[in-house]
């Protein structure tokens, strides 16, 4: 009996972990994304609709912040380089989204449920995004100032902090190129995409 009870708790332990989304086979193509997950094509449409950040741009986002890695976080810090001493920043989830931005993001909207959702943590660009928008004036359509605003935080965006890392503009150029190939994707298959969904719902 005991034994019987021990196999049926690791299968549902491996239940459970199958549960976890395995990152997108071709990251670089957005058709193929949205083929492979459908339910990430409806939470991007969601948060496009409820925020007006055009879906390619949040998803070249995610691609560079977590590699669509539901539980990716930052490299570990070291004391005197060798001590553990916990993660360089709070960052978590798909959007990489630190404590306080979370917080906020929770404080002001409906949704954060957990930055481990897809859902969640699109919404959370849709909405960091639209702020940027609102207080520093920022088009949503802008993918290389919007993304060093997302990582450098609004304050630093508006002392210009990112004008001192070389590699941090490059990086925000790359995610500028991904935002664009996957829009240019996503005119291939827009068509197809709303056809599969329609025939679902």
């Amino acid at each position: 009996m005991r034994k019987g009870f021990q196999l049926a708790v690791l299968a549902s332990a491996g239940m459970l972990a199958g549960c976890a989304t395995s990152p997108p086979a071709q990251q670089n193509n957005l058709c193929e994304i949205f083929r492979e997950y459908p339910d990430w094509y409806e939470d991007a449409l969601a948060m496009e609709k409820e925020w007006g950040t055009p879906m390619q741009i949040a998803m070249a986002f995610v691609k560079q912040e977590s590699s669509f890695r539901h539980d990716a976080k930052p490299p570990k810090d070291y004391l005197l380089g060798f001590i553990p001493w916990g993660r360089v920043s709070s960052a978590y989830g798909y959007a990489q989204a630190q404590d306080p931005a979370w917080d906020d993001f929770q404080d002001a909207t409906d949704y954060g449920g957990s930055r481990t959702n897809f859902d969640d943590a699109l919404m959370f660009i849709g909405w960091y995004t639209s702020e940027t928008q609102r207080t520093l004036g920022v088009s949503k359509w802008d993918t290389y100032h919007q993304y060093l605003a997302y990582h450098e935080g609004r304050g630093g965006f508006k002392r210009k902090t990112y004008q001192s890392k070389p590699a941090l503009q490059r990086v925000a150029r790359k995610v500028e190129q991904q935002a664009n190939d996957y829009g240019w994707q996503l005119k291939q298959c827009r068509q197809e995409l709303e056809d599969n969904r329609s025939w679902f719902f």
